[in-house]
This record gives C-alpha cells, sequence and structure tokens, in this order.
C-alpha cells in the first residue's frame, strides 16, 4: 500500500497554469505573462518560439527568487503595511491626474489592486534587505586604509573628472522603462510635459537621486538614481560638448536646464528627448590624499556596494538551499525539447 501511494505521488502532474511552486506557493502562467508584456511590450519583429521560453524561463527564475524572499520576510514579520503601501501609492499618483494615473495603469495592464500588490512586494524586499544586509555592514577607518594603500594610483587623477547624474526622458514610443513609476512619455509633448514635471520636483527641494528613480527612462541609470559616474574631462568636452558646458559652470549639488537630446549630425540631426544633469562632484588633477573627505566617501561607497554584493549573493544562496522549488515550465522545456 504505501508503495502504491508513493507511486501515485510520483505521477501526480500540476495544472497548466502552474509554471512553478515554492515552498507549496504556485507561480502562475499569468504572472510570468504579465511581466513577459511589460518587458517585452510591443514590438514590429515576432520573436522565435525558443526566444519567448528563454524570455520566460528568466522571468520565471526572478519570480521564484523574489517568492523566496517574500516568504522570508513574512516569517521575520516584515510584510510592508497598509499604511505603508498606501503612502507609496500616494507619492506615485501625485504627479498625475486620477484620469493620467489610470490610464498609466491601463496602458501597463495593470489593475489598481494588482499595482499596489507589486508595491507591497517592493517595500517588504527592501525592509528584508536593509535588516538581513544592509544593516550588517560596517565600514571601519581601518578598511578604508588598506583600500587606499592598495588602489592609490586610481586617486591620481591625470585630468579633472566630473561625477555626474541624469534624468532622461525620451519623445520615443517605443522602448521600456526601469522607473520605480512605471512612467514613460510617448511623443514630444508628453516628454516636454514631464520633464517640466521633474523641474518641479526639483526646484520643490526633492533629491535628485529620488525623482530620478522615479521618473528617469534611461533603464541604465534610473535603477541607482540616474549616477553616469565620474567622467574625464577630455572625453565628456569632446563627446558632449553641450553637456560639459553646462556641467563645467556648476557647483556640487547643482543641475543644468533641461536639455536637449539629440540623434544624427548637422542638418539631419533630430530631438530623441531630454536631460538633466546634476554635478555630484568635480575632482582636480593631481594625487587624492586620503585626508580628503571626497576620497574617503568614495573607498567607502566602493566596500559597501562590495560588501552588499557578496551579502546578498551569500544571502540568496542560503534561502535557495532552505527553499523547496519545483520548475515545471524548466522540466517540460527539458521534456519536449527546442521546438
Amino acid at each position: 500500500m504505501l508503495a502504491l501511494l508513493a507511486l501515485a505521488g510520483c505521477n501526480q502532474t500540476h495544472s497548466p497554469d502552474v509554471l512553478a511552486t515554492v515552498n507549496g506557493k504556485r507561480i502562475l502562467a499569468s504572472d510570468v505573462d504579465r511581466v513577459y508584456k511589460q518587458t517585452v511590450g510591443d514590438t514590429s519583429q515576432t520573436p522565435s518560439n525558443e526566444q519567448v521560453q528563454i524570455v520566460r524561463l528568466n522571468i520565471l527564475h526572478s519570480l521564484i527568487d523574489d517568492e523566496i524572499l517574500q516568504q522570508r520576510a513574512a516569517k521575520l514579520n516584515l510584510v510592508a503595511t497598509d499604511e505603508e503601501v498606501n503612502a507609496k501609492l500616494t507619492d506615485y499618483k501625485a504627479p498625475y491626474t486620477e484620469e493620467e494615473f489610470n490610464r498609466k495603469l491601463k496602458e501597463k495592464g495593470l489593475t489598481l489592486e494588482e499595482f499596489k500588490k507589486d508595491i507591497r512586494r517592493t517595500l517588504t524586499r527592501n525592509k528584508l534587505i536593509n535588516k538581513e544586509i544592509e544593516s550588517k555592514i560596517t565600514i571601519t577607518d581601518a578598511e578604508i586604509k588598506r583600500y587606499y594603500d592598495q588602489h592609490k594610483s586610481e586617486f591620481n587623477l591625470i585630468e579633472p573628472q566630473y561625477h555626474l547624474a541624469e534624468i532622461v526622458v525620451t519623445n520615443q514610443p517605443t522602448g521600456q522603462v526601469n522607473n520605480l513609476q512605471n512612467s514613460k512619455a510617448t511623443n514630444d509633448a508628453e516628454a516636454r510635459k514631464k520633464m517640466q514635471m521633474i523641474r518641479n520636483h526639483l526646484d520643490s527641494g526633492e533629491e535628485f537621486s529620488s525623482v530620478a528613480m522615479s521618473f528617469s527612462e534611461d533603464p541604465s541609470t534610473s535603477s541607482n538614481g540616474g549616477d553616469l559616474g565620474f567622467i574625464l574631462e577630455t572625453p565628456l568636452k569632446t563627446s558632449h560638448p553641450d553637456v560639459y558646458a553646462a556641467v563645467s559652470k556648476l557647483k556640487a549639488g547643482e543641475t543644468t536646464d533641461v536639455m536637449p537630446i539629440t540623434m544624427g549630425d548637422g542638418k539631419s540631426s533630430k530631438v530623441v528627448g531630454y536631460a538633466i544633469y546634476e554635478l555630484i562632484e568635480r575632482r582636480p588633477a593631481g594625487q587624492g590624499q586620503l585626508s580628503d573627505p571626497r576620497v574617503q566617501q568614495s573607498i567607502r561607497q566602493q566596500l559597501r556596494d562590495s560588501h552588499a554584493q557578496l551579502l546578498q549573493l551569500a544571502y540568496d544562496e542560503m534561502l535557495h538551499d532552505e527553499a523547496k522549488v519545483h520548475n515545471y515550465l524548466a522540466e517540460d522545456i527539458l521534456k519536449k525539447g527546442v521546438q
């Protein structure tokens, strides 16, 4: 009898709408499809079945990772409260009228409840990482000195450097964004209006990095507050003379006016978007000394980022080891082969 029961358990099939389970919690095909639409969007080219499955597998992998973190947060009583979710929702809605906000949700294929669910999961994940990882990172003066001694040449600048951040809005209807508001202008009029709204946020005293994370449409920089890192003066002056001319007049912490982003040369050039730049820091040429607070802060941030990356990887692996994950989509693909 026990053998028959065991055999029956092995032959159980999953519902076709269930693509994976994490400790028994189901991840549905509809969850993957929703993210797929947001990720791929409208495209003129029809992807092959193989390309579609690669994207869906990657999405499912991310959803599995997130579900593991969500379950861990629940065990530690770190799930975001209704008050926290509603406060963040209010922040998201602030730049728009009710009609505009509802239109944005519709464009993303989201209901209000789905959007609030996404907010809750993001806030929950952040609370977990802050408690389990960020709070455990301590950078000592000895570590900073050791890093400086080992990388002293990195702080010997052959020419001035500009540490810049950007907020970008394009006037193109296509393209994916990675900002907290899921905000995307689709034409020039919308882009101009959005940039004016962003300018108003900055003029009211909001942090540049916060505004960039909420609204910038450059997927490569929006998630880190628009940070472009340090740029040498010569390539900045050569490749982007208009940007150099603007930021070279700024003091640290100041921002440029709204600047057009153009594509092409001469008569054929056209405006494809708009940008605002912040000068975070200007470093003069010469050997930076450890006594310089800017050098210390730069090292501290590099060490913190490195520590956080290592701890995050280790933490994720630990949680994966403890979790019972069943990826039915991966199993089905391997079973059927490439078609």
